[in-house]
C-alpha cells in the first residue's frame, strides 16, 4: 500500500502579514547595527595579561555540602502533573523554604564567637587582627608606658625621676566612683594653693562647681556598728559640697595670690569671683546687654597684677579687664574661629600663647597694641600650624608651650629666651617649629571632655613639668623635653579623668571624668 501524501495546509493571510513583519524588523535592525558601526566603532579587544615566570597556585577545591537534595524535576522521575505525589512533594518543598526564610529572621540569644559571625565572601576580611587595626581608638587599662619603661631608662636623673612620679599612689580615703564631685560630666578642674591640704574644685557643663577636700579620712565602719547586721556595712559617702554659680559649662578656675578666692569662667558669658571666707559670689564681668553672647573659654590673672583679668571667648575675641573699673574692658578679635584656650607666660604675664579652631598656635606681646577700631589687636611675634585644630596651649615657667591638637599629637615648643625679648620681637618660622612631638590619642570624641595639658606651675623640685588625660583610663605626665615620666593609673576608674590638673608646687595629680567622678594621685 503506497503511502499517503500530506497535503501543505495553505497559509493564512494573518499569518502571512506576521511573517513580513518579522522579515521588515530584521531588516532595519541590521541596518542600525551598519550605521552604529559606522558611528562608533566597536573597542579594541583587551590585551590579554602578561604570564609571570612563577607557576600559578590552584586554589584548593571547596566541598561544598548540601543542607538537602537539589529540586528535581517531576516530568523526568516519572511523576504525574496531578498526582497525589506530586502534590505531596510541592507541599514538602514549601514548607522547607518557609522554615528557612523563618530561621534567617529569628533573633539569636547566644554568646557568638568571631568566627561564627564572619560574613562569607572574598571581599570580607576574615581575620581577627582586623579589629584591632580598625579599633584606634581607647583601649582602656592598656599602658603605653610601663614599669618596664623605667628599669631600662639608661639616664640616672631621668630613671629617678620616672620612678618619683610613678610612686604617686591613688587617694585611698575613697574610691574614685564614691568622689562624684559635680553632678554632671567635669569640664575643669583648680587645684587650691594651698600647700598644706588638697583642695579640689570642680566644674561641670551645666555650671555646677564641686568643692572636694581631700584631707578628709574615710570612717571604717564595722559590721557590728551597721543598724541591719549585715556583713557589708553601707559604704559611707565622702563630705562634697556643690553649689550652683552659672547656667551653663564652667570652662576654668584661675586663683590669686592669697588664695582667699576662686574666678570661673564660663560659657553663659560671665566670670565670676566666689569668696571662700565670706561665701559670696559676685559677677566681675559680663556683657551689659543679656542677650548678647560672649562665651568664656579660658581665664587667667598675672602673677604681678591680681586686678588683672585675661579671657578668650568661643568666637575668636581675647580681653583684658581692670576688675577695680567694670567699664575698664580692652577685646580684640584675634581670629575669625573659636579660642579653645590660652595661656601667659607665668614669669612674662605680657606674653600670651592662643589655641584655636584654625589649625594655630599664636604667640602675642600685650605690652605692643597697633591698629584703630576691630583692627586693634597685640603684636603678633610667631604662629604654627598644625594639621588638625589646637585644643589648648599652655606656658610653664621655663618658656615651653605645650599644645595638644586633633591630629593625635602633643607637640612642646621652646621659648626658653624669652625673657629677653623686646618690644617688636620677631619669633622666625624655625623657631617656631616645635622641639617635641609625642604621638598621643586626642580622639575624645563627643561625651569625653577635649584634653588639655597643664603645666604645674612653680614645681618645689624645679623641673618642668605637665599632666594631660590618656583615653585609656589614666593620666600621662611628661617632662619639658617630652620624655614620658608615670602614667597615673588605679582600680575603681571607670571612666577616662581626662580633665587633668597638677597643684602649683606639690606633686599632686587631679583627673575629672564624664561621669562627675574624680580621681586623686598623690
Amino acid at each position: 500500500m503506497s503511502p499517503i501524501k500530506k497535503e501543505k495546509k495553505e497559509v493564512s493571510e494573518f499569518e502571512r502579514k506576521r511573517l513580513a513583519n518579522i522579515q521588515a524588523n530584521q531588516a532595519e535592525l541590521k541596518k542600525l547595527s551598519k550605521t552604529a558601526d559606522k558611528v562608533q566603532p566597536a573597542p579594541a579587544p583587551r590585551p590579554k595579561p602578561k604570564t609571570t615566570s612563577a607557576p600559578r597556585k590552584r586554589a584548593a577545591p571547596v566541598i561544598k555540602t548540601e543542607a538537602r537534595p537539589t529540586r528535581t524535576s517531576s516530568r523526568l522521575a516519572g511523576v504525574e502533573a496531578d498526582s497525589e505525589t506530586a502534590k505531596r512533594k510541592a507541599e514538602v518543598e514549601y514548607e522547607y523554604e518557609q522554615l528557612q526564610r523563618a530561621a534567617k529572621k529569628m533573633r539569636r540569644s547566644e554568646d557568638l564567637k568571631y568566627s561564627d559571625m564572619l560574613v562569607e565572601g572574598k571581599k570580607y576580611n576574615k581575620g581577627e587582627e582586623f579589629l584591632s587595626g580598625i579599633m584606634k581608638g581607647a583601649n582602656p587599662y592598656v599602658r603605653t608606658f610601663t614599669e618596664d619603661d623605667i628599669k631600662e631608662t639608661t639616664n640616672e636623673g631621668l630613671k629617678a625621676l620616672r620612678e618619683k612620679m610613678s610612686g604617686l599612689e591613688l587617694y585611698e580615703g575613697y574610691e574614685p566612683n564614691q568622689i562624684k564631685i559635680t553632678p554632671e560630666r567635669v569640664y575643669s578642674l583648680g587645684f587650691h594653693p594651698s600647700p598644706d591640704k588638697p583642695l579640689i574644685f570642680a566644674g561641670d557643663k551645666m555650671g555646677n562647681m564641686g568643692i572636694f577636700d581631700a584631707s578628709q579620712i574615710g570612717p571604717e565602719v564595722k559590721a557590728e556598728d551597721n543598724d541591719d547586721n549585715e556583713e557589708d556595712p553601707e559604704t559611707p559617702e565622702p563630705a562634697i559640697t556643690a553649689l550652683k554659680l552659672h547656667t551653663r559649662t564652667i570652662t576654668s578656675f584661675v586663683f590669686p595670690a592669697d588664695g582667699n578666692s576662686v574666678f570661673t569662667g564660663s560659657y553663659d558669658s560671665s566670670v565670676r569671683k566666689f569668696d571662700l571666707q565670706k561665701g559670696v559670689c559676685v559677677e566681675v564681668l559680663a556683657p551689659e546687654n543679656l542677650e548678647e553672647e560672649m562665651a568664656i573659654s579660658s581665664l587667667a590673672i598675672p602673677r604681678t597684677d591680681s586686678n588683672i583679668l585675661l579671657f578668650s571667648t568661643l568666637d575668636g575675641r581675647f580681653g583684658r579687664h581692670d576688675i577695680r573699673s567694670p567699664k575698664d574692658t580692652e577685646i580684640w578679635q584675634l581670629t575669625d574661629k573659636k579660642i579653645g584656650g590660652f595661656s601667659i607666660h607665668p614669669l612674662q604675664p605680657h606674653l600670651v600663647a592662643t589655641a584655636s579652631l584654625d589649625r594655630m598656635l599664636k604667640i602675642w606681646d600685650l605690652r605692643s597694641v597697633k591698629g584703630k577700631g576691630e583692627a586693634r589687636i597685640p603684636s603678633l611675634l610667631g604662629e604654627h600650624q598644625s594639621k588638625l585644630s589646637v585644643s589648648h596651649a599652655s606656658w610653664s615657667a621655663g618658656g615651653h608651650v605645650a599644645t595638644s591638637s586633633y591630629d593625635d599629637t602633643i607637640k612642646i615648643h621652646s621659648f626658653l629666651d624669652a625673657g629677653s625679648w623686646k618690644v617688636g620681637h620677631d619669633i622666625n618660622e624655625e623657631s617656631m617649629k616645635p622641639s617635641s612631638v609625642i604621638n598621643h590619642n586626642n580622639q575624645t570624641g563627643r561625651w569625653v571632655t577635649i584634653l588639655k595639658p597643664q603645666w604645674q606651675e612653680q614645681p618645689e623640685d624645679g623641673i618642668q613639668k605637665f599632666v594631660i588625660g590618656n583615653m585609656n583610663r589614666f593620666v600621662d605626665v611628661y617632662s619639658a623635653d617630652g620624655e614620658q615620666l608615670a602614667q597615673l593609673g588605679g582600680d575603681g576608674i571607670t571612666a577616662v579623668p581626662a580633665v587633668a590638673q597638677f597643684h602649683p608646687t606639690k606633686d599632686w595629680v587631679a583627673g575629672g571624668t564624664a561621669s562627675g567622678k574624680l580621681c586623686l594621685w598623690m
